[in-house]
């Protein structure tokens, strides 16, 4: 089960209003995706770094996190430079090292871990089910928000189903295999886990309706944007402003 290990806290952004920390966290994606020039993206880093101290989150879980993100970096640092076209910076034998491949490498590195940061400290400190309100009332179509939010409840019982499946055909001594056996096995497996899912996806649906569903979520919790919220509301468009103004700064030197 998908664990929100870092939704709960008293730091500030466990307080801050989940709107603004969509928000915030959507244009800053896009800002440090958008962006080329090397202390922009340095400044995003360290920004991103400064949120996730300030989000008071443990050390080892966001270390786990970014392992995770840098292993699979790690491939572009193998591919890149060696395909992508340009000036080789030094040869290994036939094979020339591209200073464009490693430039590119290099942002890809900053860029990748700015966002995850971002997103662990302004999305990663709010519940699914605050982000699902957020959204509403960011105006996010109801049936993505919908979609979203029952999707994230129940694919954790599609997989107890699939689980249980897996275990039924070990007790009849099934044995994974490249055969013949072994693909209808597992097709039959797909298969009843469809049926399975849309089985309990109309029980679910009856037992909303009985409880009088309309087709409307409500949260619990009411939100109100605080003077704290507008204060980091006003920081956050500075830093905003000021990743801006660099990334121009380049266009306009180059």
């Amino acid at each position: 089960m998908i664990q929100e290990s870092f939704a709960f806290g008293d730091s500030p952004f466990h307080k801050m209003d989940p709107r603004l920390k969509v928000a915030a966290a959507t244009v800053f994606s896009f800002q440090i995706a958008l962006s080329q020039d090397f202390y922009a993206l340095s400044a995003a880093l360290v920004f991103s770094a400064i949120l996730v101290a300030a989000a008071r989150l443990g050390f080892s879980p966001v270390a786990k996190r970014l392992l995770l993100v840098n292993g699979f970096v790690f491939l572009f640092w193998l591919i890149l430079p060696v395909t992508f076209p340009g000036k080789a910076l030094f040869s290994w034998g036939p094979v020339d090292f591209t200073m464009s491949g490693v430039l590119l490498s290099a942002r890809i590195t900053l860029k990748s871990n700015a966002i995850v940061l971002i997103l662990i400290a302004l999305t990663g400190t709010s519940t699914m089910a605050d982000l699902g309100w957020a959204l509403h009332r960011l105006k996010v179509p109801d049936k993505l928000v919908y979609l979203l939010l029952l999707t994230y409840r129940y694919i954790f019982v599609i997989e107890q189903e699939y689980q249980r499946l897996v275990r039924a055909a070990r007790m009849r001594c099934f044995e994974p295999a490249t055969n013949l056996h072994t693909y209808k096995t597992y097709a039959y497996l797909v298969g009843m886990l469809f049926v399975r899912a849309a089985s309990r996806a109309e029980r679910v649906y009856q037992a909303m309706v009985c409880r009088g569903f309309n087709g409307k979520f409500h949260s619990p919790r009411q939100f109100l944007f605080s003077r704290s919220d507008k204060v980091w509301s006003f920081t956050l468009g500075a830093v905003f402003i000021l990743l801006g103004y660099l990334e121009w700064m380049k266009t306009i030197l180059s």
